[in-house]
Order: structure tokens, then C-alpha cells, then sequence
């Protein structure tokens, strides 16, 4: 495997388990600070710097508390050169679906994600 996808990998296997345990700090070392998370899926248009998203998983019961069945996918990875990728994901959290869109960057040697924009699909009872 490219060392730069196994790193990449590894770094969305740490923001999987970021989100599945609400570890912040997990999530901080996996977004670079100067990250963007964005859905048009909510009204008004969401949009959240790192610091306002940290807050939200800190507060967030985790599915793991709950005991949810994870379900995170990996389902590509897009290397563009050797400092810029994009993957998209599938993962879920209580009732919701997500469809991540993850643009990662390696800088000072190390890929973080600099972009989350995601599309949310409420799952059918």
C-alpha cells in the first residue's frame, strides 16, 4: 500500500473512533485547527469552525455509551498529490446515516483533515 494512504487510513480510523467514543481530543489530533465542518442538509446552511465542533461531541452522549453497532466505511480515498487527498465515508450515529466528504492535507509531515462536508440520511424505522 501507498504509505500515504495507510496514513491516511489510519487517520480516519481515529476519527471514527473519535466521533463512535466523543473523545475530543481524538478529534483534534485527526482536524487540522483550522478545519471547517459544513452541511447544507440543515436550515440555515450549518457551518462550524473546529473549536464550536469540539464542543458539540464534547456534550454529545457517545454511541458507544449507548452501545450502537458501529458502522463506518470507508467507501474511497482520492490522493491528488502528496499533500492533498479526499475520501468519502459512511458512518452513523443514533438514528442518522452520515455521508462524510473528508478533504485531508498533510502539513509539517503529518495528513489531517482540513474539511468535513457531509449529507444526513435519517434512517427508516
Amino acid at each position: 500500500m501507498n504509505p500515504s494512504l495507510d496514513q491516511i487510513c489510519n487517520v480516519i480510523q481515529e476519527y471514527f473512533d473519535a466521533l463512535y467514543y466523543c473523545d475530543v481530543d481524538k478529534l483534534h489530533s485527526v482536524f487540522h485547527a483550522k478545519a471547517i465542518y459544513a452541511t447544507a442538509d440543515e436550515v440555515p446552511f450549518l457551518y462550524r469552525t473546529m473549536e464550536e465542533y469540539a464542543a458539540v461531541v464534547a456534550a454529545r452522549q457517545s454511541p458507544a455509551s449507548r452501545k450502537e453497532v458501529r458502522r463506518d466505511h470507508i467507501d474511497s480515498i482520492d490522493l491528488a498529490g502528496e499533500n492533498t487527498a479526499v475520501a468519502r465515508l459512511r458512518c452513523s450515529i443514533g438514528e442518522r446515516d452520515f455521508v462524510d466528504f473528508l478533504t485531508l492535507v498533510r502539513t509539517d509531515g503529518r495528513w489531517r483533515i482540513i474539511a468535513k462536508v457531509f449529507q444526513i440520511i435519517d434512517r427508516q424505522q
